[in-house]
C-alpha cells in the first residue's frame, strides 16, 4: 500500500482539529455547568428538555392562575364575613323587637337596620383588580343599587349583575370558579349570595321588611315572618362561608403540588441538561493529555520546526 508523503501531517491536522474541538466542547461545558450547548450535541435529550420546557411553562401558568384564584377568593371569603355580622346583628334586632318596645325604641332599631342595608350594599359592591367581586360576568358595574325615599329609608336593593361565573384552569383539563353571583333566581346554576329561589334566601327583602315592620311597629309580624326569614338567609350564607373555606384549601393545595411539580419538572430538565462537573474535567483532562501527545508525537516524527523550514 502506497502511502503519500503528505498522508501523516494531513491526518494529524485532522487529530489535532478534533481534539481541539472537544477541547472547546468540555471547556464551555465547565465553564457554563450546561452539557448541551447546540441540537446536535444530543438530539434526543434536547427534545427530551423541549417537552419539559413546554409542560413547566404550563404548570407555571397554572400557578400563576391558582394565585390570582386564591387572592380573589381571599377577598371575597372576607366579605362573607362581614356580610354574617350584619346578618347577626339584623337577627339581634329582630328578636328584640317585640311588645314590650317602645315605638322611640322600634324607629331607633328602624334606623340601624337601614344602615346595615346600606353597609351590606357597600360590601357587595366592593372591587378587586379593578372587578366586582358578585355581579357574577358583569364585572364591570356595580352588582346592587340601592334606591332610598325622601326619608332616608331603603326602598329596594335591585341586583344588575347576572348568575354567571368565569373559570380560570388550574390543570389539564380542569377549569375552577371561585366567584359567586350576588343573586339567581333561574333555579339553575351555581347559588347565588343574598338572594336565591331555590332556597327561599332573599336577605335585602326581609332587611327592608323587617325595617318597615319596625317603622310600623309590626312586632308579631317581625316574630312570626321577619325572623324566620332571616334564619333561613343565615343558613344560605354560612353555606356559603363554608363552600368558600373549601374552595381556598383546595385552591392551596393545588398550588402547592403545582409548585412541588415545577421542582420536579426543572430537576428533570437539570438532569438532562447539566454537565456532571467532576466527569467533565475528567474528560476534560483526558483530552488535553491526547492534545498534547499527538502535538509530541507529531513533531517527533515530522522533526520539523519554524527554523527548520526557513532553512
Amino acid at each position: 500500500m502506497r502511502v503519500t508523503s503528505n498522508t501523516f501531517p494531513e491526518t494529524l491536522i485532522q487529530q489535532l482539529q478534533l481534539l481541539s474541538t472537544r477541547q472547546n466542547r468540555l471547556q464551555t461545558q465547565t465553564a457554563t455547568g450546561q452539557r448541551i450547548q447546540n441540537p446536535e450535541d444530543d438530539p434526543a435529550a434536547i427534545q427530551r428538555i423541549l417537552g419539559l420546557h413546554t409542560e413547566t411553562a404550563a404548570v407555571r401558568q397554572y400557578r400563576a392562575n391558582l394565585d390570582n384564584l386564591n387572592e380573589r377568593a381571599n377577598v371575597a371569603f372576607d366579605a362573607l364575613k362581614a356580610l354574617k355580622k350584619i346578618s347577626d346583628r339584623a337577627g339581634e334586632l329582630a328578636t328584640l323587637a317585640d311588645d314590650t318596645r317602645s315605638d322611640q325604641e322600634l324607629q331607633s332599631y328602624a334606623t340601624e337596620v337601614t344602615q346595615l342595608i346600606q353597609q351590606a350594599v357597600q360590601i357587595l359592591n366592593q372591587k378587586h383588580r379593578g372587578a366586582y367581586l358578585f355581579a357574577g360576568t358583569r364585572s364591570d358595574q356595580p352588582p346592587f343599587a340601592l334606591t332610598m325615599d325622601p326619608d332616608g329609608r331603603v326602598t329596594a336593593v335591585t341586583y344588575q349583575g347576572n348568575a354567571e361565573v368565569a373559570a380560570a384552569p388550574i390543570d389539564t383539563g380542569v377549569n375552577l370558579a371561585i366567584d359567586i353571583p350576588g343573586a339567581n333566581n333561574t333555579g339553575t346554576g351555581p347559588r347565588g349570595l343574598v338572594a336565591d329561589s331555590r332556597t327561599g334566601a332573599d336577605f335585602f327583602a326581609h332587611l327592608i321588611d323587617l325595617q318597615n315592620r319596625l317603622l310600623t311597629g309590626d312586632t308579631q309580624g317581625i316574630a312570626n315572618t321577619v325572623r324566620p326569614a332571616l334564619l333561613r338567609d343565615e343558613e344560605h350564607l354560612l353555606t356559603h362561608i363554608g363552600n368558600q373555606s373549601a374552595l381556598i384549601a383546595r385552591i392551596q393545595t393545588a398550588s402547592d403540588l403545582a409548585g412541588k411539580r415545577i421542582l420536579s419538572l426543572d430537576q428533570a430538565v437539570s438532569r438532562e441538561a447539566d454537565a456532571d462537573l467532576a466527569e467533565t474535567l475528567v474528560r476534560l483532562n483526558q483530552v488535553q493529555t491526547a492534545y498534547q501527545a499527538a502535538l509530541q508525537s507529531g513533531a517527533t516524527i515530522l522533526r520539523l520546526s519554524l527554523l527548520d523550514y526557513l532553512r
